[in-house]
């Protein structure tokens, strides 16, 4: 029997974040059927923005890699609260990435890679999705990293 998602969370020594609380009129996540959408997600902890600023300009791609890990568990603990448990999720189908970049930074895909190898790891292959890393001229709260998915549930 393959690891559920939750076991993997405990043997990778990751925790999902409390719920996301929105900073606006949206939902941090929305089910239609089978679909789970998960709003953009940006690095925090306890309410305050982790690496903020522009990667290549004051924050490193490791820093904005982790900034997509943490951004990733942000999205997650919004699954769990909505299905109850990320053990329903039974694919990563699409994610999106979006950097707020410096000028002349063309290495978005590297911070991509922080989202999709924190997903692989909790998700197996389930967690490979379609993948999209764009370069933006800023985020909401200063955010360095903002992350969205789409996720299949039970």
């Amino acid at each position: 029997m393959a690891e559920s998602p939750s076991a993997a969370l405990r043997r990778l020594g990751f925790e999902l974040p409390p719920a996301p609380q929105p900073k606006g009129s949206y939902a941090p996540a929305v089910r239609a059927g089978p679909q789970v959408y998960i709003s953009g997600q940006g690095p925090m902890r306890g309410g305050v923005t982790i690496y903020p600023g522009h990667v290549d300009a004051n924050v490193s791609i490791a820093q904005a890699q982790e900034g997509a890990r943490l951004a990733v568990l942000q999205g997650l603990a919004a699954a769990a609260q909505l299905l109850g448990s990320i053990d329903q999720i039974r694919r990563v189908v699409r994610v999106v990435v979006y950097v707020a970049s410096s000028p002349g930074f063309n290495r978005q895909h590297e911070v991509g890679n922080g989202a999709t190898e924190c997903l692989l790891a909790i998700f197996g292959e389930a967690g490979r999705p379609a993948r999209v890393s764009v370069g933006v001229p800023s985020l909401p709260l200063d955010f360095p990293v903002e992350v969205e998915m789409l996720l299949l549930a039970e």
